[in-house]
């Protein structure tokens, strides 16, 4: 059965749809959070607080959402985040969903433990970032390096805030396994497809594969084996913010994984005026963890960022109707965020984070 997609006004309409055609532990697996998921509610909760005070008079005849991110045009201040194994939720995967961020002008994150390699999805067309965990095997963080800059990939995204994989409860309790011919691509032994009750063999899996001795100094190794921008995600301290460019860091992507690691951890868009202040302008902010609509997006503008990474909603644009899905997604997005801006007296995307220039 088609998904009607006429009937999602929001982004965030497409998660009630999603929930009811995905398998129930694939659904968990998307939405759910770590510990008592109390970072995953706080997310939220925080953008629900946040109250944007209009400019009045001004001319707004001709809004915008174009930018540009890491230097490169952007159709607006959104890049796709990273999210493993896509083919889990839908047989079009990784695939489908950076044809709908190419459709739209918009980067895509392609990630470690992605269901299809690297190769194919830049082939996509999409600007697209690679997203790398550091591993226990140093040779296969090097060769990922390679393949992705021989893939054409224009930026790195170093996730720092994953030293090991947090409890998530659901993912435990049923067991969690991928479906049948989701493999971790990049990898030559994929994750157990047994687990049981009280494991995750995804989880396990990633554990087994990620180095947790990761320190500040190992950044100078990796800038060692690539040219590209690099981009450091999961940072919500300021003291750490202002150290990640200092060591090198074009941008931070502002983020607590979605409320998927340290349960407890301050909202992502609470931490982003406080890392915006300390860096002042000298790098790239992005923002992650708990958006949903254009005005979220506006919010994070107006704290600072650059942009943010759109994660969930794509992942239920996808279930929905693969490539399509997600392309409805990136649509009400931008639609949103175009109206969020006239209604607010902001034309561009700058003149929201800068409010004092026009």
């Amino acid at each position: 059965m088609t998904a009607d997609l006429s009937a999602l006004l929001t982004p965030a309409d497409a998660e009630a749809a999603a929930g009811a055609v995905l398998p129930p532990g694939v659904e968990r697996f998307v939405n759910g959070g770590s510990g008592d998921e109390l970072t995953l509610r706080a997310n939220r909760a925080a953008f629900d607080r946040i109250h944007i005070t209009p400019r009045a008079l001004v001319d707004v005849s001709r809004t915008g959402t174009q930018t540009r991110l890491l230097g490169r045009p952007a159709a607006m201040p959104v890049a796709v985040a990273p999210m493993a194994y896509q083919r889990a939720v839908h047989p079009g995967g990784e695939l489908a969903t950076a044809r709908a961020a190419r459709e739209h002008g918009i980067p895509f994150t392609a990630t470690t433990f992605s269901s299809v390699p690297i190769e194919e999805i830049a082939a996509v067309g999409a600007e697209t970032w690679f997203q790398l965990y550091w591993l226990r095997d140093r040779a296969r963080t090097k060769d990922l390096l390679q393949r992705a800059e021989a893939a054409g990939c224009t930026a790195l995204m170093l996730t720092v805030d994953t030293p090991r994989m947090a409890r998530r409860r659901a993912d435990l309790r049923s067991g969690f396994t991928l479906p049948p011919g989701v493999t971790a691509a990049h990898f030559t032994a994929d994750p157990a497809r047994h687990a049981g009750p009280g494991a995750s063999a995804v989880a396990e899996h990633a554990s087994a594969a990620i180095d947790p001795s990761l320190s500040w100094q190992d950044l100078d190794w990796l800038r060692e084996h690539t040219a590209l921008p690099l981009i450091l995600k999961g940072l919500l301290h300021p003291a750490d913010a202002g150290r990640a460019l200092r060591a090198g860091a074009q941008a931070i992507v502002v983020s607590n994984h979605g409320g998927r690691q340290l349960d407890g951890a301050p909202p992502a868009i609470d931490a982003l005026p406080a890392i915006a202040e300390a860096t002042a302008g000298r790098g790239e902010l992005l923002l992650d963890s708990g958006v949903r609509t254009g005005t979220d997006v506006l919010k994070a503008l107006t704290r600072g960022a650059t942009g943010v990474l759109l994660g969930r909603p794509a992942l239920w644009g996808l279930a929905l109707a693969g490539a399509e899905g997600v392309s409805r997604i990136l649509g009400l997005l931008r639609e949103e965020l175009t109206e969020a801006l006239a209604l607010s007296g902001h034309p561009t995307p700058t003149a929201a984070r800068c409010p004092d220039d026009h």
